[in-house]
């Protein structure tokens, strides 16, 4: 399918969404939609592995015959499903059942079967307890059938999910899917899904445009000298993976065996299970992701809570795009806690400092972090100052990166990209301005390719320009009292140019002798006419 075609995919189906959701909301809606999407991969990628396993047994159906090939088997075939769902668990590591495909749920919509809702009920139910691995449990949790958004009766819950479902699949039925392109159309959906959400996108979606900067940064060191990527990572984290997108950019940068495994968490438990469902969608096993419910700040992922330095997991890299200013209650035993103890802990107000060292805590010696964060930790003072102060005095901080305003559906306030590592190779700190580096759009401002490749070969080769980038030493960072704010470093203003008084006075004094020479040759003009003389 060329990219064109999936970029139409995306669109039929948000126009699909935005004419069904009428007056549910888009987070309501969104939860269905993609999940069905969701349902749709499971089927399409069960039946492509069942068919190789079947080989010559596969049935092979007429044209008008609307049920699926391998709920045909099974009819003919009792007595071997036992021994074929054992091997299919072995292969794809889950099982669905024939009236639990795409193609048996999409036909009860059509024929607007009475029993279409149940039927859902049971395959979410089926699909979450019954799949040979945890990645699948409480997948569907938050896809409430019930709803009185659906309908009040459930007859007419099952009316409108026939309706939804139908339209979803005619408009599927326009397109040669495969996995890859239903990838691509689950990450448009969640994009626009995300421009309707308000202040509620900044939960789970990070503009493709600023996560494939993120995702450059953490790819490019290491790299080979030869290709300039690197050739092999045997781990990632985003501690606030949101619907999992900016570690999917990771993975796309590195190649789907560039990476050895994907870690995520994510404290909302609906954008968790967007998480797993994005991962999948993207051909990720669930044998090379984990991604946990729980909350960071509080450490309660028991992997992270090792406290055998020899056992404890670090990471090559780190990203994240944390909630901005988020209000936390740190404990007083939070205050021993490994994550914070050198540092000391950021204040109740505004936990942005709590995230990024819960990051680098785990961050190897030779890897590197990237995290978005709003400019006040670049400069507000107190508990956050003696935390930025120790970091610089540490060489931990490499780059500190400036957007422009108004990227991002949840808020207009410019951010910033820090970029932090254990061992640096360089002893100052590179800034970048790209404040001023933007598409104006109207909502919301965009990144074009060519301003994400400025700030990454910026990044890459510690380019200097005026007005844009300046490498920063210690030394003049300690004059600003260890504040980051990227305008004392790198300024967008032009200077006025300096004006000579000296020659501006013999350029007025030389007008004068000039007007007054042409004045008195209009004069001799004006006598000899016998006019009045100009005085």
């Amino acid at each position: 399918m060329t990219a064109h075609d999936k970029a139409q995919l995306g669109k039929t189906l948000w126009n699909i969404a935005d004419q069904l959701r009428g007056a549910m909301g888009a987070d309501d809606f969104r939860d269905y939609m993609l999940s069905f999407l969701f349902l749709r991969y499971l089927s399409d990628n069960y039946e492509a592995a069942a068919k190789k396993e079947l080989g010559s047994d596969y049935p092979v159906l007429d044209a008008d015959d609307r049920r699926a090939p391998l709920a045909v088997w099974y009819e003919q075939n009792p007595g071997d499903t036992a021994t074929f769902e054992k091997q299919m668990r072995r292969k794809v590591h889950y099982v669905i059942e024939p009236d639990y495909f795409w193609t048996s749920i999409a036909e009860r919509a059509r024929t607007q079967n009475a029993k279409l809702l149940d039927t859902l009920r049971r395959g979410f139910k089926y699909i979450e307890t019954e799949s040979f691995d945890s990645t699948f449990r409480g997948l569907f949790s938050e896809i409430n059938l019930e709803s009185d958004k659906l309908g009040k009766t459930y007859a007419e819950r099952n009316t409108r999910l026939c309706k939804i479902i139908g339209e979803i699949a005619r408009g599927l039925a326009q397109f040669s899917t495969d996995s890859d392109t239903l990838g691509d159309a689950y990450e448009y959906l969640i994009g626009q899904f995300a421009a309707g959400s308000g202040k509620k996108a900044g939960e789970f979606y990070t503009p493709q445009a600023i996560s494939s900067i993120l995702s450059a940064i953490v790819t490019l060191d290491g790299q080979e000298p030869a290709t300039g990527k690197r050739k092999h990572m045997a781990s990632v984290i985003d501690f606030a993976c949101g619907s999992g997108s900016l570690l999917l950019n990771v993975r796309h940068r590195m190649g789907p065996h560039g990476i050895g495994k994907i870690f995520g968490q994510e404290q909302n438990i609906t954008t968790y299970n967007l998480a797993r469902m994005n991962m999948l969608l993207h051909g990720v096993k669930d044998s090379e992701f984990e991604i946990y419910h729980g909350d960071t700040l509080t450490n309660d992922w028991d992997m992270l809570r090792e406290t055998n330095p020899a056992k404890m997991p670090r990471f090559d890299a780190v990203v994240a795009n944390p909630p901005f200013s988020y209000r936390w209650e740190p404990t007083e035993s939070q205050g021993e806690d490994a994550r914070f103890k050198n540092y000391g802990l950021a204040p109740k107000s505004a936990a942005d400092f709590a995230f990024l060292l819960h990051g680098f805590h785990f961050l190897k010696d030779d890897g590197v972090m990237a995290i978005i964060l709003p400019h006040g930790v670049l400069f507000r003072g107190g508990a956050e100052a003696k935390i930025r102060t120790k970091l610089l005095k540490d060489h931990h901080i490499d780059t500190v990166i400036g957007l422009p305003p108004n990227l991002f559906y949840s808020t207009g306030i410019p951010v910033c990209i820090l970029v932090l590592k254990k061992c640096k190779k360089f002893d100052d700190v590179l800034f970048i301005n790209a404040a001023e580096y933007f598409e104006k759009g109207k909502r919301q401002n965009q990144l074009l390719p060519e301003h994400i490749a400025k700030i990454v070969d910026t990044y890459q080769f510690r380019r200097e320009e005026e007005r844009y980038s300046l490498r920063v030493p210690l030394e003049r960072i300690e004059k600003e009292d260890y504040n980051l704010n990227i305008s004392r470093y790198v300024s967008t203003s032009i200077a006025e140019k300096e004006i000579d008084l000296a020659a501006v006075h013999a350029d007025l004094v030389s007008i004068e002798k000039d007007i007054r020479k042409a004045k008195d040759k209009h004069n001799e003009f004006l006598k000899e006419l016998g006019l009045p003389l100009l005085p």
